[in-house]
């Protein structure tokens, strides 16, 4: 998994609630069993009418709304448990994702993936959203060592929460595997100090 990096970029806008798994990733596209790939499926949905036609008026295609952080309506991510709608997230470009409220799956498979989830208030939720809807090019600053995300355009800032052992894995790029791998000299002499007989 690579590092999180501080992010310094636009967003893209979703205001929409309850957006679910399967409108994040469709069921008919989680047959690969790799994380790649699945960023050209991102939201296909509603990227596309039913005749594939790229649809003019959902916000992907407009080309003013572009970054790596998406900026959604409450209750992101609801609905089934699949891993596959942070990996199709991720490969679309990205690297977090900022909601009034997260499903709880989604929000463990996220960190777990090396994308962020960021919880903000309501009210801080709809000022961004209206600073977006002013200025396409409005920009953020995400700062995951201080647990702060900026809205440069209206001057306006919130700390955000995160379990301390995953802000460790994304800092450092470790999935929980990666992480117990470099605890291995750790394990080995408590094991060496606490052998029976």
């Amino acid at each position: 998994m690579e590092k999180f990096k501080n992010i310094n970029s636009t967003a893209v806008p979703m205001p929409m609630e309850n957006i679910d798994t399967d409108q994040i990733i469709p069921a008919r596209f989680l047959k690969a069993t790799t994380r790649e790939g699945f960023g050209e499926n991102l939201f296909i949905d509603w990227r596309e009418q039913s005749d594939g036609a790229k649809n003019e008026d959902f916000v992907l295609n407009n080309n003013l709304y572009q970054g790596q952080i998406l900026i959604a309506g409450r209750n992101f991510g609801c609905g089934s448990s699949r891993e596959h709608a942070a990996w199709a997230l991720y490969d679309y470009g990205f690297r977090a994702v900022v909601s009034s409220f997260f499903a709880d799956i989604f929000k463990g498979n996220a960190l777990n993936n090396g994308l962020l989830p960021i919880t903000v208030s309501p009210e801080f939720l709809n000022q961004i959203f209206k600073a977006i809807e002013t200025d396409p090019k409005a920009s953020f600053a995400i700062d995951l060592e201080k647990q702060t995300l900026i809205c440069k355009a209206i001057d306006l800032q919130t700390n955000f929460e995160i379990n301390p052992y995953k802000k460790h894995c994304l800092l450092n790029g470790l999935d929980d595997t990666d992480f117990l791998v470099s605890q291995k000299s750790k394990i080995e002499a408590f094991e060496a100090a606490h052998v029976i007989g």
